[in-house]
């Protein structure tokens, strides 16, 4: 197998996804006061970080809340834990973040913490979504849809966690 990567995502470019998605979140909720962001650990978290920027910035009136969730994903069943009570989310809407969906395992072990709290609506945001899913999850907003072949994999390098300049590569 080669060791072949392809840059699909520049740092500038993850920038522009992540206003874009964003003002996507706004738009979808434009009515609401309070957002809760809900970032997977570890890149989905400080993606999750990113988008509550953004939004302050854009939306200094609205409250961004942030929760962070890790998620032991080795296991088959559902072993995850988080930074703030759970029970913040309650009757608010929630943002489910990570920063590549693939099958769609990782997202769906995060929905299932919310399943015993009432929502207002809870939606999905990824930076990219490779459209290879096992599981019934989607993204609400995504950065870029990618298709690949199921042996080629996605990974999104953050500066803030890889100590590197932001990309995304395709090998």
């Amino acid at each position: 197998m080669s060791n072949k990567r392809t840059l699909v995502l520049d740092k500038n470019q993850i920038r522009q996804k992540s206003i874009r998605i964003a003002y996507q979140i706004l738009e979808d909720n434009f009515e609401e006061d309070a957002i809760v962001l809900v970032g997977i650990a570890d890149r989905g978290y400080i993606f999750a970080q990113r988008l509550q920027q953004i939004l302050q910035e854009i939306a200094p009136t609205k409250t961004f809340d942030i929760i962070k969730i890790t998620i032991e994903k080795t296991k088959r069943s559902l072993e995850a834990k988080t930074d703030v009570a759970i029970e913040t989310a309650k009757d608010k809407v929630i943002i489910l973040i990570d920063d590549v969906l693939n099958s769609g395992r990782t997202l769906a072990y995060g929905l299932g913490l919310f399943l015993d709290i009432p929502l207002k609506k809870m939606r999905t945001a990824v930076l990219i979504d490779r459209s290879h899913h096992q599981f019934p999850i989607f993204s609400d907003y995504y950065g870029l849809k990618l298709s690949t072949i199921l042996k080629e994999h996605v990974e999104v390098e953050l500066e803030e966690f890889d100590n590197t300049e932001d990309a995304a590569w395709l090998s």
